[in-house]
């Protein structure tokens, strides 16, 4: 197994920063997708944050007709909460934590830490997120859903106590609001907190979600 973590991109909002963002893409894109957004979030000129945003690797995907693309994990499915890749999203999970354990080395303990993502990479960031035994500074799903949602036994009480950001769009094609929905609704009811919203958008982000993930950042971080 390599001991190298992800490529990833990397920006700094200030000097000496002390917290991190790990923000997992989407399928088929890179790190550089949500890299324009950083400046948009309005977060305090005196709040230095690491931003990260990994690459993840390239794999077939079978919806996809086998075609190679990045991804966290295979899709096989176009019902997106029937099967899931096992594997695949295990290998991505020791990956980014891999990313967390490395923030760790740097200094920036797991309570600055806040992991997030987008569709693919936000069913990453719950599935990662809510196994920590460490807890996070917050996790944050965007237009995502819940991966393995049978095991959810696995989910640590300390997770509990770790504040959640969901959000998705209530025309989303890609990944429908109801599986979102409803992931919120099953995390609910294990006794999980979450500020949740819903934006009338498709399978995207918009400018208005853009401000309410700063003023959630900004919260958590300056807390």
């Amino acid at each position: 197994m390599s001991l190298h973590t992800l490529p990833h991109l990397t920006v700094e909002t200030g000097k000496n920063p002390d917290s991190a963002v790990i923000w997992l893409h989407g399928l088929g894109a890179d790190g550089h997708d949500f890299e324009p957004i950083v400046p948009q979030l309005g977060l305090p000129d005196d709040l230095a944050v690491r931003f990260i945003f990994p690459h993840a690797p390239s794999i077939p995907v079978t919806l996809n007709g086998g075609y190679i693309m990045p991804a966290w994990y295979d899709i096989k499915q176009t019902d997106l909460g029937i099967e899931h890749d096992h594997q695949g999203v295990l290998n991505s999970a020791r990956d980014i934590q891999m990313l967390i354990d490395q923030e760790e080395m740097h200094g920036i303990p797991p309570c600055r830490i806040i992991l997030a993502g987008f569709s693919q990479g936000a069913a990453m960031a719950l599935h990662v997120g809510l196994r920590q035994t460490d807890k996070l500074a917050g996790i944050m799903a965007l237009s995502g859903y819940l991966l393995l949602p049978g095991q959810t036994d696995q989910f640590t009480t300390t997770a509990k106590t770790t504040p959640l950001f969901m959000a998705h769009g209530i025309h989303d094609p890609v990944v429908p609001y109801e599986l979102g929905d409803n992931s919120r609704r099953k995390l609910e009811a294990l006794g999980f907190s979450i500020q949740w919203h819903s934006y009338p958008m498709e399978h995207n982000v918009c400018p208005e979600e853009i401000r309410h993930i700063g003023a959630w950042i900004n919260a958590i971080l300056t807390n």
